[in-house]
């Protein structure tokens, strides 16, 4: 029986790579394959506890911050990525136009150097994190849906209790390109959308989305009048969506989502009656260890 502690598991954003045993990877998803490979590299080695690396921790919160440094390992024989799309989820290849444009048609077994003997499970991120939720303990009873906001924006949601997904194994429908102010969803809603609206309030113009939602918490009217256009947003989209497929619970995940306080009023006024809440701590990893209990082990289109 294959314990999880055998198992890696690497939550792939466009900012960072988490990894189950607690290092956060930077990863220049917009950068040259060069720097896009080393940072899988770098990922898929386990650390011994001796010597600097080029990795940072996480706290529970999500938040990265420096660690001391550690000398990188041979990779473990059992990998779960869990990376957005477009992708080929079955042989591990990126499809992705808008970021990793560098390694696009490339398989990540490649990238990272991996063996041809490194099992490899790969699941969509936004996927992984709906089946983690809906594996914890407290339980979701009725039909959920899962938005993830950060570099992107993400969707899933369930169906008589499974998570709904496509032949390749993405979500079965999607919110980034619903139509918005002249634009596409994703713009006013992710971590690009949210400076766009901070600077055009008259904010900095030099400041991260991070960065933002900290003055916000300070006291910046600018910044807390850019988060609660975001709500107000994202509320009016997804309202008739949510109806339509019967959603009574909405989480919320990904960097930007942290600070769900700051547009969670807006967001709930546009959403009536529907439950919204953060996503359980953890639930990424969840999911994509939730691959080594299943019979078939890999199953993009029942789960």
């Amino acid at each position: 029986m294959i314990r999880r502690s055998d198992i890696l598991l690497l939550d792939v954003g466009g900012t960072f790579i988490k990894c189950s045993d607690g290092r956060c990877i930077p990863m220049p998803s917009g950068g040259s394959r060069e720097q896009i490979a080393h940072a899988l590299r770098a990922a898929v080695s386990r650390p011994d506890g001796t010597g600097p690396r080029e990795a940072e921790s996480f706290t529970p919160s999500g938040e990265c911050f420096p660690q001391p440094g550690t000398t990188p390992q041979p990779a473990p024989r059992r990998i779960g990525v869990a990376i957005p799309g477009p992708f080929e989820y079955a042989d591990g290849v990126f499809l992705m136009r808008h970021k990793f444009a560098a390694v696009y048609g490339e398989s990540f077994r490649t990238l990272a150097g991996l063996p041809e003997d490194t099992e490899l499970r790969y699941m969509h991120d936004v996927v992984a994190a709906l089946e983690g939720a809906l594996s914890d303990p407290a339980g979701l009873v009725r039909e959920t849906a899962l938005v993830t906001i950060g570099t992107g924006l993400g969707f899933a949601h369930t169906q008589g209790g499974r998570v709904q997904v496509g032949p390749t194994g993405s979500p079965a429908r999607s919110i980034y390109n619903l139509p918005c102010g002249g634009g596409i969803l994703e713009d006013a809603v992710s971590a690009r959308g949210l400076r766009t609206a901070y600077v055009r309030l008259g904010g900095r113009t030099d400041l991260s989305a991070a960065q933002i939602a900290q003055t916000a918490f300070g006291g910046d009217e600018r910044a807390m009048q850019a988060f609660s256009e975001m709500g107000g947003t994202l509320g009016d989209v997804l309202a008739p969506l949510l109806e339509e497929l019967s959603v009574g619970i909405l989480l919320l995940a990904g960097q930007v989502s942290r600070s769900l306080s700051l547009f969670e009023r807006p967001l709930r006024n546009a959403l009536d009656g529907i439950d919204v809440r953060l996503a359980p701590e953890g639930a990424v990893f969840r999911g994509l260890a939730a691959r080594w209990d299943t019979p078939d082990g890999f199953d993009t289109t029942q789960r």
